[in-house]
């Protein structure tokens, strides 16, 4: 089991900037593939972006594609989010979750992850 903590949401105005990370506690980080979702006021969970296990490949939601990337620091049990070009309909409660099954393409389901963290509230201002 893994525990899922995340960090350095806030509030922020259009256009801006901020790098969310997520600290993994519990078990081996690099055996996951970690997932980001969120969640905004009256809507599902919707997909962010996720990192393979060895941290080369990453895939987006094409709502996010081109300012937000993901990268992860196996050394320090950390994946991290950075959200640029910030715009108000990104406001939304972001999460990282983790997969411990096998790791052979791309996961944008929420079904498709083990573990989630209890998320961090990113507010965008218009």
């Amino acid at each position: 089991q893994v525990q899922l903590v995340e960090s350095g949401g806030g509030l922020v105005q259009t256009g801006g900037s901020l790098r969310l990370s997520c600290a993994a506690s519990g078990r081996t980080f690099s055996d996951y593939t970690m997932g980001w979702f969120r969640q905004a006021p009256g809507k599902e969970r919707e997909f962010v972006g996720t990192v393979r296990k060895n941290g080369g490949s990453t895939y987006y939601a094409n709502s996010v594609k081109g300012r937000f990337s993901i990268a992860r620091d196996n050394a320090k049990n950390t994946v991290y989010l950075q959200m640029n070009s910030l715009k108000p309909e990104d406001t939304a409660v972001y999460y990282c979750a983790a997969r411990g099954k096998y790791d052979f393409g791309f996961y944008s389901s929420s079904y498709d992850y083990d573990y989630w963290g209890q998320g961090t509230q990113v507010t965008v201002s218009s």
